[in-house]
């Protein structure tokens, strides 16, 4: 006997997770004596945290509600401009205060996005189980390049980074997550994740190299690894990577 199929379209950016020849059209996924719609719209390859609406037969549902066979299944992301608040919304309401953990394999994007003024802890002797740790205890959105990660039921917040650039991934979350106000450009220490502050120039002399004595007057410290910002050429590639994201700043 041929089992049980529920007809799935999905929609936008959850094209990108699928085969090449399931994209942008209707595909029947096997329901074997009744699967969730987590589970099947896993098995198609999307991770549950990109996904913001679906719909069974027009119906909004949840992720536990039980396909039998025979329905028709919309899968949709994140609505940008579109109000669906009467619906059931299977994605976190927004951080106010956006936080992040990163995966091992995104050790420059972290660097860049503490740039950008957001928390972002990164390690790269991360295991899955502390990055979804992190992320539940400290209300953490996970980025990631790794599929499985996102698909583990405790994660609620949750990005799959397409790009494998860095310059190119810090754009994409800023606009993807819709972050563009929350920017707070060099704010951050890049390598301790730690806010920097304002230190007069008397108070880090020693650890300035003879040029920058003579050319710069204005400094930030980091309180945790005592790296010390001056607005030299390495700023100024920076803030050309910032401009691409945000405009001049």
């Amino acid at each position: 006997m041929p089992r049980e199929t529920c007809e799935f379209r999905f929609y936008e950016e959850l094209n990108d997770f699928l085969p090449a020849e399931w994209r942008r059209r209707s595909v029947a996924i096997e329901i074997d004596r009744g699967r969730s719609v987590k589970d099947a719209i896993e098995s198609a390859g999307v991770p549950h945290p990109e996904v913001d609406l679906v719909l069974v037969d027009g119906a909004s549902v949840g992720f536990d509600h039980v396909l039998h066979g025979g329905e028709r299944v919309a899968v949709y992301p994140v609505f940008e401009r579109l109000d669906i608040s009467p619906l059931v919304h299977l994605r976190p309401a927004p951080l106010r205060n956006p936080r992040f953990v990163l995966d091992s394999h995104l050790g420059k994007l972290a660097r860049h996005l503490r740039m950008a003024g957001f928390d972002a802890l990164w390690d790269k002797d991360y295991a899955d189980e502390q990055i979804v740790s992190l992320a539940l205890a400290e209300r953490r959105i996970i980025l990631t390049r790794d599929k499985g990660l996102l698909k583990r039921r405790a994660v609620e917040r949750g990005y799959f980074v397409r790009s494998i650039y860095s310059e190119i991934q810090l754009a994409e979350v800023v606009g993807a997550l819709q972050l563009e106000r929350l920017l707070r450009p060099f704010s951050r220490c890049r390598e301790c994740n730690v806010e920097l502050a304002d230190a007069p120039k008397a108070a880090v002399l020693e650890r300035l190299p003879e040029k920058v004595r003579e050319h710069y007057e204005r400094f930030k410290l980091c309180s945790a690894c005592g790296r010390v910002y001056w607005e030299g050429t390495h700023y100024a590639r920076m803030r050309r990577v910032i401009a691409r994201v945000m405009g001049p700043v």
